[in-house]
């Protein structure tokens, strides 16, 4: 869940919900914390103040360091849907993953490297801003430090930081097979994980260190990322060239609108065992009708409503054309959280696209790379 706070570079930049908490916590660990150790003897107004201004520093740094990744993946052709930002960092959602290993490692590369000009920037003007108020100063050596911070976290040769890809579109630009590639970086993520869990582990037990509950955090994190990152590219290879028309199932069985809801369960959903049917009429499709639809009115009054009434229209209706790439499709079926996309041409219901199809295909075209 994300709320959309702007658009830039033709990208929807989006804030989850959990980033406010965090930014709250933020604030709250800078101004009793990091800043009355860093700068003592200030009011509470200056340590509240700077640190909320040094945590939305964070984020934009973040911002821009997930834009800089989405600049360049434009450049080579490559669709950002959008950027989110969550509590631990951004993410950049892509409809497709690099064509070339070249493409991999610069559009990674882009966003430690921006952080590291950042850090250079704001660092720099701190060192030679001593005529600066006292608050504008602190805010910029905060901002220089997380900025390195922030490029030296993410250029770990793992998965899923931008270290993981720039390792990656090295080892791709070598053997020329990205799964592969994916694999063999996978497999030094997961390595790095069990280091991190490992001392994580130790820094806890040994010395009660709060930090090794972070280490932790983070091992585990890495490690779950670095399978999803494996799962991704397989997938994303798979369908690689798939259109929705090459995988929808083209005869569709339909309801018409004006059947009661009595009739859709007697003659569609309990013989078919289907969860769904579009709704048609003269050939034009009008919504899509499912059993959760049916559910939500009492079954004494089926015989009394229609599909038309209880029906998600054409407005609310999330639909996919048959000429468009399949990885779309999926990314659609995924963020709408439905179970299947009708595949509409100059408003005609053409066929239909479902989870099963998707996982069909891609079993199907990754047995036979293997």
């Amino acid at each position: 869940m994300s709320l959309k706070v702007g658009r830039l570079f033709g990208v929807d930049i989006r804030l989850h919900y959990s980033w406010f908490l965090i930014f709250a916590l933020l604030a709250w660990s800078l101004a009793s914390g990091y800043l009355p150790y860093g700068y003592p003897g200030q009011s509470d107004v200056f340590y509240w103040g700077v640190g909320a201004v040094s945590a939305a520093m964070l984020f934009i740094s973040v911002l821009i360091h997930e834009v800089a990744h989405s600049v360049v993946a434009q450049r080579f052709k490559i669709k950002v849907n959008s950027i989110t930002l969550y509590f631990l960092g951004g993410v950049s959602e892509t409809a497709e993953e690099a064509h070339t290993p070249d493409a991999e490692l610069r559009m990674a590369a882009a966003g430690p490297l921006i952080s590291i000009v950042l850090g250079v920037i704001f660092y720099g003007i701190y060192l030679v801003g001593s005529f600066l108020p006292l608050a504008v100063v602190a805010v910029l050596q905060y901002a220089g430090y997380i900025n390195f911070v922030l490029a030296a976290f993410n250029l770990i040769p793992a998965f899923p930081m931008d270290g993981g890809r720039v390792l990656r579109g090295i080892v791709w630009g070598r053997n020329k097979d990205i799964l592969k590639s994916t694999r063999t970086v996978t497999n030094i993520s997961r390595a790095i994980s069990y280091a991190f869990i490992g001392l994580g582990f130790l820094d806890t037990v040994l010395y009660g260190d709060f930090n090794g509950i972070w280490l932790l955090f983070i091992g585990l994190f890495v490690n779950s990322s670095a399978q999803a990152s494996m799962n991704e590219t397989r997938v994303t290879q798979a369908l690689t060239g798939v259109t929705v028309g090459e995988i929808m199932t083209k005869e569709v069985k339909t309801v018409e609108p004006d059947l009661t809801l009595q009739q859709l369960q007697d003659y569609a959903l309990v013989p078919t065992k289907h969860h769904g049917f579009p709704v048609v009429k003269n050939g034009e499709l009008l919504g899509l009708v499912t059993d959760e639809d049916v559910r939500k009115v009492g079954p004494e009054h089926w015989d009394d409503r229609r599909v038309d009434q209880v029906m998600k229209g054409m407005k609310s209706l999330v639909t996919i054309g048959p000429g468009d790439a399949a990885v779309d499709a999926l990314i659609k079926l995924a963020k709408a959280g439905v179970g299947r996309l009708p595949v509409v041409e100059n408003g005609k219901l053409v066929g239909i696209v479902t989870r099963s199809d998707f996982a069909r295909v891609i079993q199907e075209r990754l047995k036979f790379r293997s």
